[in-house]
């Protein structure tokens, strides 16, 4: 073969309600990879149509949610015959998918919060507090906590406006806590602290007040536990080349998988980098050990 890998495009923007983290999350990943010596080439995407110059060697896929995380894209990376970072068509399928992956978790052991998918408000069967979410979307857009009944009615109608079934977990008290794999290596996991105690949309990318601590001040054994079952869920998912996966640890430290983030935030300021960072991997290292990565499996 003998082919180097010269030209990437990192593609970002997109058409999902997660446009604006996608574009700031592209020029980060362009800049880190053009002060590794890269050429590059920014692509807006801005329709599920995409053409790419003939020129370029691999696809960095910076766009999150919808036509970004649940396999689109990646359908038609593959017909355009370019190799890309990260996971599957099918990987992506499953891991965007809430109802999907909590299925394919239960099946290997992992656990997750007892949860039932509904179609009408009426359904429920679990008693309050519950989370209410729309299987297919990110950022936790249209998710919902309800600690009331006068509250569940309307949570249930907003999160419907997004999709027709509507999942429903049963909520776990506790702390939030993420977990980011890079390649083969599990990073250092990370808390997630909001004030006011909801990770919502608001709190992931309009607040100043969320604390981040990297390491999470943990005992090495629920560290190391919910690092290895982390990286149960990358595999169990068949997840490539980085994912980060969020969980919630309840006042008994036991863990629940609430899901895998096929394509996370990718800012300096992001999480995965953040927690890269803490065991000395610069960002412009750890935007070239994803494109090696890939390139090296794809080839």
């Amino acid at each position: 073969m003998g082919h180097t890998l010269h030209t990437i495009a990192v593609l970002m923007g997109g058409i999902s309600s997660e446009r604006e983290i996608s574009m700031a999350s592209g020029k980060a990943v362009a800049s880190g990879l053009r002060a590794a010596g890269f050429s590059v080439v920014e692509e807006n995407i801005n329709s599920s149509n995409i053409t790419l110059n003939s020129s370029v060697d691999l696809a960095f896929v910076a766009l999150h949610g919808s036509f970004g995380e649940d396999g689109g894209i990646q359908k038609q990376l593959l017909d355009l015959g370019i190799p890309f970072t990260g996971s599957s068509v099918v990987s992506c399928e499953n891991s965007f998918d809430k109802v999907k992956t909590r299925s394919i978790l239960r099946q290997l052991g992992i656990p997750v919060a007892t949860g039932e998918v509904l179609q009408s408000a009426q359904e429920r069967t679990l008693s309050l507090p519950v989370v209410v979410k729309p299987p297919r979307e990110g950022s936790s857009v249209g998710c919902h906590i309800v600690r009331s009944e006068e509250e569940w009615l309307n949570a249930f109608v907003d999160t419907a406006s997004f999709c027709e079934d509507v999942l429903v977990e049963e909520y776990i008290p506790g702390r939030e806590l993420t977990v980011g794999i890079v390649g083969d290596q599990i990073l250092p996991v990370i808390e997630i602290s909001p004030q006011g105690g909801w990770y919502d949309f608001k709190a992931k990318y309009q607040s100043d007040k969320t604390i981040y601590q990297v390491p999470a001040q943990l005992s090495s054994s629920v560290s190391e536990e919910l690092q290895s079952m982390a990286w149960e869920v990358f595999k169990g998912l068949d997840a490539m080349d980085l994912a980060r996966v969020d969980f919630r640890l309840d006042p008994d430290n036991r863990p629940f998988v609430l899901e895998l983030n096929a394509i996370p935030g990718f800012t300096e300021s992001s999480l995965l980098p953040k927690a890269a960072a803490a065991i000395g991997i610069s960002f412009s290292e750890l935007c070239c050990r994803i494109v090696e990565g890939a390139w090296t499996r794809q080839r």
